[in-house]
């Protein structure tokens, strides 16, 4: 089996100093890796029951656009401020280094929709929890997350655990 940790380039201080950076451009540049890791997010997403996916802006997109094409399931993007052009809910959260907007139209969530969120990285979780409630004012229910990289040494990934949310990562590394 291809371990896609391989795929994974590390680049020091960026976007800014002190922040590890985990690349995921060589890992969907190599279209062995690629399939490997959307085959590994299909078979982790049988273990939930859910109606649609979601994916948070811009690297996400990548993975559940084509988890979603394979599956069947409807595709919501969960976009960054003022990219959407319908009436939208928003959320402010704290990035791990500054703070963001994201948004979803207010009609691409249904009461009865049960949403599995895909995303390339967790590091604090900010993101991921703004994602849950986007969901969550939209009246729909958060499946669980299903993430390619889990920065482990930040506790996004055990902080949405400890919230009742159900978490997937297929590799770890540490965030420093």
């Amino acid at each position: 089996m291809l371990d896609i940790k391989n795929y994974i380039r590390s680049i020091p201080d960026y976007p800014k100093k002190g922040i590890l950076f985990r690349d995921i451009t060589t890992l969907i540049k190599n279209e062995r890796a690629f399939a490997a890791t959307i085959n590994q997010i299909v078979e982790r997403s049988e273990k939930f029951n859910f109606t649609k996916i979601a994916a948070i802006e811009s690297r996400g997109f990548v993975f559940a656009s084509a988890v979603s094409y394979i599956l069947k399931k409807p595709f919501i993007m969960l976009r960054k401020k003022n990219k959407l052009p319908a009436d939208v809910h928003s959320i402010d959260f704290e990035l791990e280094y500054g703070t963001a907007t994201i948004e979803v139209h207010k009609d691409s969530i249904n009461e009865n929709d049960t949403v599995l969120i895909i995303d390339d990285l967790i590091a604090t979780g900010g993101t991921a929890e703004a994602a849950a409630k986007l969901i969550e004012i939209s009246k729909g229910k958060v499946s669980a997350f299903i993430f390619v990289i889990n920065l482990f040494d930040l506790g996004g990934s055990d902080n949405l655990i400890k919230k009742n949310y159900k978490v997937e990562n297929l590799i770890d590394f540490p965030g420093h």
